[in-house]
């Protein structure tokens, strides 16, 4: 299945159905009068997040969505049936902004939320609805009310709890094949994960936590290098980021400034997530090798750097454990607000 995480589709509510004028006509009835029933409601245009989608791919083929137009009015005082709604299921996770991607409309981010994005128009009045006793035989009927339309832009950001962030060829893929049951393309050149990637990591039958892994980001990444930053929606959501640095690159405090640069350039709350460095590809070094950039790495950010790496799992089980229990800090600290 193709990834999308954005698309814009047409919605339009349907009209209400018309009242009709009409008299009561009976034999042996000597004062008929006004039966004219009001119009049904037209049918409503509804969201609803279900947990059984993970992409926007649907939208790419059917962009238009209409409702039907509520029934209209009879006589004997029948009302017009109302049209069914218009279910659009959306994946856990999409927002929905209007045309012109500055306004948001709704954020379906829990399984089974609903929004009601475009109203049916009501039914009109049929003539006995304007019956009184100076005017015991109106011919007035009235239409049905427009329903509502509108273009509308749809953006998936996938529910994770972790974001993998990292220069391209940092490792990202591996680790998540290793650690879940995911199975993104892997290679040996930059940008082989071409759209996110969630995998769910599992430590026992009680702790698990899902992992998103995005494309790589280069330097000048918000002004649309390599794939830009549009992916970086993706890990918004997170509790926690993991930021994996190539151990065997020539520099790696670059490597670390220049995704950390990327993400405040895209949004400054997303730069102020929690952090876990990791340094990946260890293997590959000595040990006295990996005690000197580990060394410059932590004077560097100031913060405790994970050696791993992800080939030969060596230190895999260790940061897992440290993620799991940073999840779970965060989730009781804001238990307790």
């Amino acid at each position: 299945m193709k990834f999308l995480d954005q698309a814009k589709i047409y919605l339009r509510s349907g009209d209400g159905g018309d009242g009709v004028s009409a008299f009561r006509r009976e034999k042996y009835i000597e004062f008929g009068g006004p039966d004219g029933g009001n119009g049904g409601r037209g049918g409503d245009i509804i969201f609803e997040a279900v947990p059984n989608l993970n992409t926007l791919i649907d939208f790419r083929y059917a962009q238009h969505f209409r409702a039907r137009k509520g029934g209209n009015g009879a006589g004997a005082l029948k009302t017009g049936a109302s049209a069914p709604a218009v279910v659009i299921k959306v994946p856990i996770g999409t927002q929905i902004m209007d045309d012109t991607r500055t306004t948001l409309l709704a954020d379906l981010d829990k399984a089974g939320m609903r929004v009601t994005l475009c109203r049916g128009g009501d039914g009109g009045h049929g003539n006995a609805h304007y019956k009184t006793s100076t005017n015991r035989a109106p011919r007035r009927a009235d239409k049905g009310y427009p329903g509502e339309e509108r273009w509308v832009w749809l953006r998936l950001k996938l529910i994770a709890d972790v974001g993998l962030v990292g220069l391209p060829n940092a490792g990202k893929s591996t680790f998540l094949s290793v650690v879940s049951a995911a199975r993104p393309k892997i290679a040996d050149y930059p940008f082989t994960t071409l759209h996110p990637q969630l995998g769910v990591v599992r430590l026992s039958l009680t702790e698990e936590f899902v992992l998103a892994d995005i494309p790589g980001l280069i330097k000048g990444a918000h002004e649309g290098a390599g794939l830009g930053d549009r992916f970086l929606g993706h890990i918004e959501r997170c509790t926690i980021l993991l930021h994996l640095i190539d151990a065997t690159a020539d520099d790696i405090l670059t490597s670390w400034t220049t995704i950390r640069q990327e993400l405040k350039a895209y949004d400054t709350h997303l730069a102020q997530k929690p952090e876990l460095i990791v340094l990946n590809k260890i293997d590959a070094l000595t040990p006295e090798e990996l005690a000197a950039k580990q060394a410059e790495l932590e004077a560097a950010t100031h913060a405790v750097v994970k050696p791993i790496s992800a080939v030969t799992q060596v230190g895999i089980p260790d940061l897992l454990r440290l993620v799991q229990n940073t999840i779970q800090d965060h989730k009781n600290s804001q238990d307790s607000l």
